[in-house]
């Protein structure tokens, strides 16, 4: 039986996600790595660490499935988005990546916004932010020139693993959209863009598809594991978008939502999609010549793991969510922001902060904790509606993924919420099976996304939305959509006093 591996780059760990033609998935194994926090608001991480990791999978998998180095084709990617890798010319890693989770370019993002704002906006559909690739360049062009002096080659995560694989150096277009420094519609790295900001273009990897090859494994690494058949590298793409294809979200009438540490809510787009004006993400997908929009929700899991911490650190999870049925929708008067770190979609936002509002002495810590899960989920819906409201459209189905999939009051609150059917996956692997599918395309194992789905994508229980709970809802979500203009002066003045 012939083999794809799909390998996830996360931001704690590497994870690798072995893959029939059947779409079954024969094995996984995953290595951690550290993050390194030099200081308040900085995230990096030693891009050798990667390549550790994934020789530790590799040698996991070759020890726990027979017939591994035998018949193992391809290998595809996810890549942790925007994460800055920075090499000389004779490729040797200059300093640790800055990972998308570092927030120290505020100022290279307002210098952006100040004095090409509109251009970036028109060219890449998305606005600066903290998270992106470009501010980033700019920081190294500001705070360590003689770093910058330095730098010949620069790429994301993924792209660098890639490299150490293979020898190459290849980016694709989802992870490329992700840098703010793509034309997306052109699908080519922009001058005006690199001008501006003064970088080379030559120092950007070269662009392909996201099942486009990139090489083969170099003859160091094909020996050490003793693969025999000649083992193809496909290029990968950005985690969210390889997401949605190992989700199936292959059209716009079917949205994502996933709720982890952060949340996403995420859609498929064609290839006309001109942009939310930078209200909400807009990339180029893993798809040829289509596109995916999302919107995100800081602390969505965040949230809930903060208050049972704090407040109900005894309890499990399934303790403090029982009978959360019980309480009427919207928590007997009860609305939660989940502003706690600050918010991205629709109110790119750092200094807001959350807020319960309605609270009284009827409320119980089971009250609390429901409208935990109706706050996380409001904010997912300011995602879904501006989709809806600005590509006029109805979501029919949402696959939900996560932690808000593992409880059925949860599932049965999105249903009503979205008011649109609730669906899961029978084998959640996120990512790594979106990267699995690049590599069985890559291979021509299947002509296209569409017929790899069919094969690799399988489905699981559907929750429908109860009429009465949508119609109370709608009232509560227009009350919660009031809550951020009405305390974001306030909690800026209490940001300020800190």
């Amino acid at each position: 039986m012939s083999y794809v591996l799909g390998i996830d780059l996360g931001t704690s760990s590497l994870k690798g996600l072995l893959v029939n033609k059947k779409g079954e998935v024969v094995a996984t194994a995953s290595s951690d790595y550290p993050l390194i926090h030099e200081k308040p608001g900085y995230s990096e991480q030693q891009p050798q660490d990667w390549m550790t990791a994934c020789e530790q999978v590799l040698g996991q998998l070759k020890e726990e499935v027979a017939d591994f180095t035998q018949e193992l084709e391809g290998i595809s990617f996810s890549g942790q988005m925007h994460s800055l890798v920075v090499l000389n010319d004779t490729h040797e890693v200059l300093r640790p990546a800055i990972l998308w989770n570092d927030v120290r370019t505020t100022k290279q993002c307002e210098r952006i916004m100040s004095e090409f704002g509109e251009e970036v906006l028109a060219i890449t559909k998305n606005i600066a932010l903290e998270g992106f690739t470009l501010p980033k360049v700019l920081w190294i062009q500001e705070e360590e020139p003689g770093i910058w002096a330095k730098v010949r080659h620069m790429m994301l995560p993924k792209d660098y693993l890639g490299y150490c694989l293979t020898g190459n150096i290849h980016m694709d277009y989802s992870d490329a959209a992700g840098t703010l420094m793509l034309d997306i519609e052109a699908q080519k790295w922009s001058t005006s863009i690199l001008s501006k900001f003064n970088i080379p273009t030559d120092y950007l990897p070269q662009l392909i598809d996201a099942a486009g090859q990139t090489g083969t494994l170099l003859p160091t690494i094909q020996e050490k594991f003793g693969f025999e058949k000649e083992v193809k590298v496909f290029a990968g793409g950005a985690d969210n978008a390889c997401a949605a294809l190992g989700a199936g979200i292959l059209d716009q009438e079917t949205g994502m939502a996933s709720i982890g540490t952060s949340g996403v809510f995420l859609s498929y787009e064609g290839p006309n999609n001109k942009g939310y004006q930078g209200k909400l993400h807009l990339f180029n997908h893993v798809i040829p010549n289509a596109h995916y929009s999302m919107g995100v929700t800081l602390a969505a899991g965040h949230s809930l793991n903060w208050f049972k911490d704090t407040f109900a650190s005894n309890e499990s999870f399934e303790s403090l969510l029982s009978d959360i049925d019980k309480i009427a929708p919207g928590s007997d008067g009860l609305l939660f922001t989940p502003y706690i770190v600050g918010e991205r979609t629709p109110h790119a936002d750092s200094q807001i902060r959350g807020s319960f509002i309605g609270l009284d002495t009827t409320h119980s810590l089971k009250h609390l904790a429901k409208a935990i899960l109706e706050g996380i989920t409001f904010s997912l819906k300011d995602s879904q509606q501006l989709m809806e409201v600005e590509s006029n459209r109805k979501f029919e189905r949402i696959v939900s993924v996560g932690g808000g999939a593992k409880n059925k009051d949860w599932l049965q609150m999105q249903a009503d919420i979205f008011n649109a059917e609730i669906i899961g996956l029978e084998t959640e692997q996120g990512p790594g099976m979106g990267a699995a599918m690049l590599a069985a395309i890559g291979l021509g194992w299947f002509d296209d996304a569409l017929a790899c789905a069919e094969q690799f994508v399988k489905y699981k229980g559907s929750t429908k939305p109860i009429v009465e709970n949508v119609e109370k809802y709608q009232q509560y979500y227009e009350l919660y959509q009031q809550v951020y203009p009405a305390t974001k002066t306030l909690s800026h003045a209490l940001q300020a006093l800190k």
